[in-house]
C-alpha cells in the first residue's frame, strides 16, 4: 500500500498522530471558532469516543509556548496566518485529564487527584529557579511538587487552590495569562456517585474549579470536556463567565465526531468507497446541532478491520 497513512486506532495525542504519519481528519477549525466565539470558560459535552481528548491535545499543541508550528502545516487553521501569528505558541497551558480520579473511597480518589496535579506541575520545573518569582512564590510551587515516599503530599487547601496557584505562577513567569484545558471533568463525579462519596467530591471539584476558573485573574480562557452536564447539584453555580455547548447547539457542531463528507473522504482514501452505504447505515446515528455525525471510534475500527481482512 506504499506510504499510505496509518489508521489512528486509539490515538488521542495530536503531536504523535501528526509526527508518526497517521490519518487525521482536520478539526483545527475548532481553534478559529473558539477564538471568534470568545468565552472565558467553555464546556463541551459529547458522548464517549467522539474525539474530545484528541481535540484537547490539539488545543494544547497550538497554544502552548514552544509549540511546533509544523504540526499544523497544511491544516485549515494554518490558512489563517493572522490568527496563527497572534495566538500560536503564545501561552502557558495547563492540561489535566480527570479520567483517572477514582478510588474506593474519597481519600483514595483525593490522593489520585493530588498525583494528577503534581505530575502536571512537574512539567514546569523551571519555576523552581525562575527569576520572575519571589521566594514565597517558589515555596508555593514547591508545595505542589513535594513528595513523600514517591507520592505528592499537598494538603487539602493546597489541592483546592493548586490549579489557580499553578496558573498564577506561570503568568508571573511568562507575563502571559494561562490557558487551562480540563478533559473528562465529570468522571470523578460519576465515579464518586457510584461509590457513595458524591457530596465530598462535588465540594472538592466545585471549589477547585471556582478558584481556577471564576476568581482567577491569571486565566486567559479555559476549555472543559465531559459526557455530562452535572445537574444533580451544579458545580458551576454562580459562574457568570461560562458557556456550555451541548450536542443540541449548532456552534461547534462539526468538530466532535466525523461528518458525512469526512467519512466519504476517509473511505475513498483507503479504497473502500463501496462500503459507504454500510458504514452510513451502521454508524450515522448521531445529530449534533444541524450536522449528522458518525462515531469516530466505530468508523476507524471498521476501516482497520477491513484493511486487515478485506
Amino acid at each position: 500500500m506504499g506510504n499510505i497513512l496509518k489508521l489512528p486506532v486509539g490515538i488521542d495525542d495530536f503531536k504523535k498522530l501528526r509526527e508518526a504519519g497517521f490519518y487525521y481528519i482536520d478539526k483545527t477549525g475548532l481553534i478559529q471558532q473558539l477564538l471568534q466565539n470568545w468565552g472565558e470558560v467553555n464546556l463541551f459535552t459529547r458522548p464517549r469516543r467522539f474525539g474530545k481528548t484528541l481535540n484537547m491535545s490539539m488545543l494544547k499543541n497550538f497554544f502552548e509556548i514552544g509549540a511546533d508550528s509544523t504540526l499544523f502545516d497544511g491544516l485549515y487553521i494554518s490558512q489563517n496566518e493572522k490568527m496563527c501569528e497572534e495566538y500560536m505558541g503564545k501561552y502557558p497551558v495547563v492540561f489535566l485529564s480527570l479520567k483517572g480520579v477514582d478510588g474506593l473511597n474519597f481519600e483514595d480518589a483525593k490522593d489520585n487527584f493530588r498525583q494528577l496535579i503534581g505530575n502536571e506541575a512537574e512539567r514546569f520545573s523551571f519555576l523552581r529557579n525562575s527569576e520572575k518569582l519571589s521566594e514565597n512564590e517558589k515555596k508555593k510551587y514547591q508545595s505542589l511538587v513535594s513528595l513523600n515516599g514517591g507520592r505528592y503530599t499537598m494538603n487539602g487547601s493546597e489541592l483546592t487552590f493548586s490549579l489557580q496557584t499553578l496558573s498564577q505562577l506561570l503568568y508571573r513567569h511568562y507575563g502571559q495569562k494561562t490557558v487551562i484545558l480540563i478533559d473528562e471533568y465529570d468522571v470523578p463525579l460519576a465515579k464518586a456517585n457510584t461509590r457513595g462519596y458524591y457530596d465530598q467530591m462535588a465540594l472538592l471539584i466545585r471549589n477547585f474549579f471556582e478558584n481556577a476558573l471564576k476568581t482567577n485573574s491569571s486565566l486567559k480562557f479555559a476549555v472543559l470536556t465531559g459526557c455530562l452536564r452535572v445537574a444533580k447539584e451544579s458545580i458551576f453555580t454562580g459562574f457568570n463567565n461560562f458557556k456550555v455547548f451541548p450536542i443540541t447547539k449548532v456552534a461547534f457542531d462539526e468538530y466532535f465526531g466525523f461528518t458525512d463528507p469526512e467519512v466519504k473522504q476517509m473511505l475513498s482514501y483507503y479504497g473502500m468507497e463501496q462500503k459507504y452505504d454500510t458504514v452510513r447505515e451502521w454508524y450515522d446515528g448521531y445529530r449534533f446541532g444541524k450536522v449528522d455525525v458518525y462515531c469516530p471510534w466505530d468508523v476507524i475500527n471498521y476501516c482497520s478491520d477491513h484493511i486487515d481482512d478485506p
